[in-house]
């Protein structure tokens, strides 16, 4: 999860630039999963050969809720989002995500609270504090703060954001709407994995079905720009190349196994790394302006969501420890015997006073 944030942190300041000269978010989403689809559908084929589930009617309306949530709906409102604002600034906003989620989770039952537990207070106050660090960055700018490596240097982007209001206004509702759609994504994807446990077919079938509903909007929203679906060999090349393979491709995949394992809200817990590497290189790379607010609130976000993280992580402390009260004194029936067949063998009694039995007994079939 460490690296996949990492990965994305690549991908929003590459994609910002892209967008910036030029190049259609609506184009960009559609070769990104054209190009996801035929990178891990090699995979998906060797791999999981005779391992994937039948599919029904069930799953496949599951799958294009999946495909219109994140390939459609959620990149493309980031995209506008983060060209009307900037790209440090979405990718902070974005850190709402893990508290959304687990908010969706708590309502579909998916995460369990218990008021009087230290672990469940910490979630809820994690999921507060960083709701409160993205409001802070909304509704407060302040002074531009300089670090070391933008002194000196003319910024623009996000000044240009901050100037214009209605623009800043129109993309910070965007990047929350596409933070609700993503949000969304990750709760149907884990209930998806469990009537389909095939990772990497699930991302080939996501990646497919969001090409050709992606394409279906592409094709409407620029129906007066045919230009915009010739890319040469450049940036936007590299950014298709690299999204494709790395932010949708990888990231299904890998974000499909942790989240069958420690469930959807664990998987956005990992957020804020990705803002920070994507602030600094936005102010590095795209000469973006980092204000006061926007600091003041990420960190606020960073605080809160370790709370969440710390909370997720005593999750299965105490589910532990509720198996371990509930059989204090007591040991597990075992059998000594093995194989199939008749036979003898000892099965191994205990109770709640300490006392353990060895009875001998006959064994028949299986």
């Amino acid at each position: 999860m460490v690296l996949l944030q990492v990965g994305f942190a690549g991908m929003y300041f590459i994609a910002v630039a892209s967008l910036k000269h030029g190049m259609s978010h609506f184009v960009l989403v559609v070769y990104r999963n054209i190009v996801a689809t035929a990178v891990m559908a090699p995979f998906a084929l060797y791999f999981e050969r005779g391992l994937r589930p039948k599919m029904t009617i069930t799953i496949f309306i599951k799958i294009m809720g999946l495909a219109l949530l994140e390939p459609v709906l959620d990149q493309n409102l980031y995209y506008m989002g983060a060209n009307l604002t900037s790209a440090g600034f979405a990718t902070a906003l974005v850190n709402i995500l893990p508290a959304v989620t687990f908010v969706l989770a708590l309502i579909l039952r998916m995460e369990k609270v218990r008021l009087r537990s230290l672990h469940s207070q910490a979630k809820i106050a994690g999921t507060v504090l960083t709701v409160a660090g993205a409001v802070l960055m909304v509704l407060y700018h302040g002074p531009v703060v300089q670090f070391p490596w933008t002194k000196g240097q003319h910024h623009a982007g996000g000044a240009a954001a901050a100037a214009d209001g209605a623009a800043w206004l129109k993309g910070t509702i965007m990047t929350i709407a596409a933070c609700v759609a993503w949000s969304c994504f990750f709760i149907l994807q884990s209930s998806t994995l469990r009537d389909y446990p095939a990772e990497l077919s699930l991302t080939v079938l996501i990646c497919g079905v969001g090409s050709v509903m992606s394409t279906a909007v592409a094709v409407v929203a620029e129906r007066a720009n045919t230009h915009a679906w010739v890319i040469g060999l450049d940036t936007r090349l590299f950014t298709v190349v690299y999204g494709g393979i790395v932010c949708s491709g990888v990231a299904y995949y890998v974000q499909g196994i942790v989240s069958r394992q420690r469930g959807p809200v664990f998987v956005t817990a990992f957020n804020p790394l990705c803002m920070i590497v994507t602030a600094v290189m936005g102010s590095i790379i795209l000469k973006e302006e980092i204000t006061l607010g926007s600091v003041i609130g990420a960190v606020i976000i960073v605080v809160g969501l370790y709370f969440l993280i710390w909370g997720k992580s005593k999750d299965g402390t105490s589910q532990v420890s509720d198996v371990s009260v509930k059989g204090a004194g007591e040991l597990p029936l075992t059998t000594a015997t093995s194989g199939h067949g008749s036979g003898s063998g000892k099965h191994v009694l205990g109770n709640g006073n300490g006392d353990v039995h060895v009875l001998d007994v006959e064994t028949n079939g299986h």
